[in-house]
């Protein structure tokens, strides 16, 4: 997660993907076909050839590029070296703060959020591939920040869970977002909102902290 990262796509590399994103996402892998992605991308369908080596290449490269621009959200507070307790403790709200602002603010995140929710439902190689890369180390970082602002194992199955926990409340309010807009009577999830939100996941953050470092 530390290692750095490669350049952003450009031109109709760029619009390819974001095509392919969108649309994987919404519609699936079997029913997209390079003529709707070279048509949302406003490209030549050979393009894809051109640029992936075919359809089954530019679903690689979609995952390649998810986990990309997610690493370039977390890569700012990622570090290799210990921290106090309540260094490691404020690193995680950070961290938590940062991925929610980009899940609920950023552009692109509802169709890349969409496009990975349909490979996790398959579990295909393109999961494999981002869970190797990018979810398993991630969430092996949060684990050490944990144990770093606890004293507990990193590696135990609470401390892990824990983790998980703290994810899926910020993917929640990313792929729930309708129904807590309604609820809460919001037209949409704005910085305001989303900084809301953010204190209720720093108050959980620190809750269950202090709850393990009690044991």
């Amino acid at each position: 997660m530390t290692d750095s990262l490669p350049p952003p796509p450009e031109g109709t590399r760029a619009a390819l993907l974001d095509a392919a994103l969108h649309l994987f996402g919404r519609k699936g892998f079997d029913a997209t076909s390079i003529r709707d992605i070279a048509g949302r991308a406003r490209a030549n369908v050979a393009a894809i050839a051109y640029h992936f080596g075919g359809k089954d290449g530019l679903r690689a490269a979609c995952g390649a590029e998810f986990a990309r621009r997610i690493r370039a959200v977390v890569a700012p507070l990622m570090t290799v070296e210990p921290l106090p307790p309540d260094a490691a403790e404020a690193r995680l709200e950070a961290l938590l703060r940062r991925v929610l602002g980009f899940l609920t603010g950023a552009p692109q995140a509802q169709d890349m959020v969409a496009f990975m929710l349909r490979e996790v439902a398959v579990e295909g190689p393109v999961f494999g591939a981002i869970y190797t890369g990018l979810i398993e180390p991630l969430h092996g970082h949060f684990c050490d920040l944990w144990s770093q602002a606890t004293g507990q194992d990193a590696a135990s199955e609470s401390t892990r869970l824990r983790v998980f926990s703290l994810l899926g409340q910020v993917i929640y309010f990313r792929i729930g977002r309708p129904i807590v807009c309604r609820r809460m009577g919001w037209q949409t999830i704005g910085e305001d909102e989303a900084d809301r939100l953010a204190e209720v996941l720093a108050a959980n953050l620190h809750a269950l902290i202090e709850l393990d470092r009690r044991k």
